[in-house]
């Protein structure tokens, strides 16, 4: 039972934290760091764990949110959000998520539409994609200071890695109403983003919609935009937002 019990909080310090190293995650639970690579290596194994790029580091796999998907479908937003991811996914001919925060990360719960890979469960970086964008530009100001003062990798030549600029296009977001990405997480995918509200107004999910650049291009975003704007609103209304 200690073993499971010291798994389960290595799993809670890492969506806490974001990532750790082995240092870092033998501290908190107060054992040696061999009993800690131990326990990190077993959750790797078994994908709940992953390491990063900077190596020795670890962050929550895609087995985690795989093991959340069995329970997404009954979450609140997934269900009241499918008809309208349906719906848009039809007009658009794109393909339609719903993510939310994690730690540093946008994760997928929701995908409509064949076009990309399968999202669900992915963890995504906030700096680097339209979700995440969207839900960074709603944190508080401690929060996102907190987040961008943090080094953001590079994925492609078009990604934003400065604090500096990425305030700038927060507040462009923030103006706007939503978000895009333009070959700035994967070379020939772009996508648009807008944020959804809970009963209190506040944002923490996003609608996006993600295609190739060739067809999603620059404009088209633009252009798309207002029907995500129109159909977060519906999903926030059927969430209880009174707008």
């Amino acid at each position: 039972m200690q073993a499971v019990d010291r798994a389960i909080s290595v799993l809670e310090i890492l969506a806490r934290e974001g990532d750790g190293g082995v240092s870092e995650v033998a501290t908190e639970l107060g054992v040696h760091k061999s009993t800690a690579f131990r326990l990190l290596n077993a959750l790797e194994r078994r994908g709940l764990v992953e390491q990063s790029q900077d190596r020795g580091r670890y962050r929550l796999g895609f087995g985690v949110v795989r093991l959340a998907g069995a329970v997404s479908g009954g979450l609140e937003i997934t269900r009241r959000g499918r008809p309208v991811c349906e719906r848009l996914a039809g007009e658009l001919g794109e393909t339609v998520n719903i993510a939310v925060a994690q730690a540093r990360y946008a994760v997928n719960l929701d995908q409509v539409g064949g076009g990309c890979a399968d999202w669900v469960g992915l963890l995504t970086p906030l700096h680097a994609t339209s979700s995440g964008k969207v839900l960074l530009a709603h944190r508080t100001a401690r929060r996102r200071a907190e987040l961008m003062s943090r080094d953001m990798r590079r994925f492609t030549r078009n990604t934003i890695t400065t604090g500096h600029q990425l305030a700038e296009h927060l507040e462009t977001v923030q103006r706007r109403g939503y978000a895009v990405t333009v070959e700035e997480y994967e070379v020939g995918l772009n996508a648009v983003a807008a944020p959804v509200r809970d009963p209190e107004g506040n944002v923490f999910a996003a609608l996006s919609a993600s295609g190739p650049a060739h067809r999603l291009t620059e404009t088209v975003l633009h252009e798309r935009a207002t029907t995500l704007i129109d159909g977060a609103d519906e999903i926030s209304d059927r969430l209880g937002f009174p707008g």
